[in-house]
């Protein structure tokens, strides 16, 4: 099968906003795009079937961490690979594990051969290396796999960066080499995109994506940001690697990030997207509307029986109304998390899916300056 194009269709006038569409052997994926995170196989609480149907989503995630330690490669050998284990017939990308190890600090042990860890469900240790990554991101059997690469924390020094990035790089070519000397399994191409590091320091981050160019990956994407800095700073060295990275494949913002981060950094020239925001903070009961935002815990919603969105072309979002979900939530039925969930993720959908409107007819910049209040308005 064909690996993975990208072609770019169209930059918005007066902004880095770029419309384009990317080809897996699983299908077109329209950009800019959010992935909903199915960390284990799953979007938490949502079906397959609402992912297509009401979200409408392109693309989604798993995680080698998550899913090599459940329910294991044996298991999805046998199922013939993830899409067919859990039913979804779109593109899914998996995130090497790399974010999940840098989140075990303390249960993990890095070194040039790779990341001795031990298991958060039973304590078991395990050694994740660039080679056993690329096996086991095969078994799962995703259209686009990570390289594995370490993710440093903020604020970290110079020297720290430094070295990192430089570990990640050489982890990168042993990436490429194994995959150079394994096969595709289940019948469809496997692409692999590098990860850009160095931290919060302009002359690494740079030679980071100088670096990774370099490789001539169909792909790249952007990591470590969004893990503590200011929202300025993450902005600021978004706009760094996306002027450095080739201009003629997709670039991928790991891990970020709320409605207005995806407006900026859509400015800046990002195509892809994950998060758990959408997922996690429904849960919590806050709400991202075409009004603005909403905590549907709050009383003033106790008799509202407009419907929780009118503006969302997702049909729980029209059906349901504010009143009920709240009842859902007060009363601490299922119910409600799956809902909320599910109208979140709708949301995110439909915002990258306005920006792209937007960029090709060139009022992206005016359309993203309303936008902006929009998201950000507390309702």
């Amino acid at each position: 099968m064909a690996a993975l194009s990208y072609s770019l269709e169209h930059t918005a006038n007066g902004t880095a906003a770029r419309a384009g569409t990317i080809q897996t052997d699983h299908g077109q994926i329209q950009t800019p795009i959010f992935m909903p995170v199915g960390t284990v196989g799953s979007v938490k609480a949502v079906t397959q079937q609402q992912l297509k149907l009401d979200i409408q989503a392109q693309i989604i995630l798993g995680n080698t961490y998550h899913l090599y330690l459940r329910p294991g490669t044996a298991v999805l050998e046998a199922a013939g690979g993830l899409h067919r284990f859990n039913g979804w017939d779109r593109p899914i990308l998996t995130d090497s594990g790399g974010y999940q190890v840098f989140s075990l600090a303390a249960n993990r042990k890095i070194k040039e051969e790779g990341v001795v860890f031990q298991s958060h469900i039973d304590g078991s240790r395990h050694l994740f290396s660039p080679e056993s990554v690329m096996d086991i991101q095969r078994s799962i059997g995703a259209d686009i796999i990570m390289a594995f690469d370490e993710c440093p924390p903020y604020p970290s020094t110079y020297e720290y960066a430094r070295k990192s990035m430089e570990l990640t790089h050489r982890w990168l070519d042993r990436c490429i080499a194994r995959l150079a000397e394994t096969p595709d399994k289940y019948g469809y191409t496997q692409n692999l995109f590098p990860i850009v590091q160095g931290s919060t320091y302009k002359d690494l981050r740079k030679a980071s994506c100088e670096y990774i160019a370099s490789r001539n990956a169909v792909g790249n994407a952007i990591g470590g940001l969004s893990v503590g800095e200011p929202e300025e700073m993450m902005y600021e060295f978004t706009a760094l690697c996306t002027e450095n990275l080739p201009v003629d494949k997709p670039r991928y913002l790991m891990g970020v990030g709320t409605p207005w981060n995806l407006l900026e950094c859509i400015d800046l020239g990002i195509d892809m997207f994950d998060c758990v925001m959408p997922t996690r903070n429904g849960r919590n009961g806050m709400l991202f509307t075409t009004q603005g935002v909403i905590n549907i815990r709050n009383k003033k919603w106790a008799t509202d029986f407009s419907s929780i969105d009118p503006g969302l072309p997702s049909e729980p979002s029209q059906y349901y109304t504010k009143a009920y979900l709240r009842h859902l939530f007060v009363a601490e039925e299922i119910l409600g998390l799956q809902l909320a969930s599910i109208h979140n993720l709708s949301f995110y959908l439909w915002l990258v899916g306005e920006a792209r409107k937007h960029i090709l007819d060139n009022s992206f910049a005016s359309w993203k300056k309303e936008m902006l209040e929009i998201v950000k308005r507390r309702l």
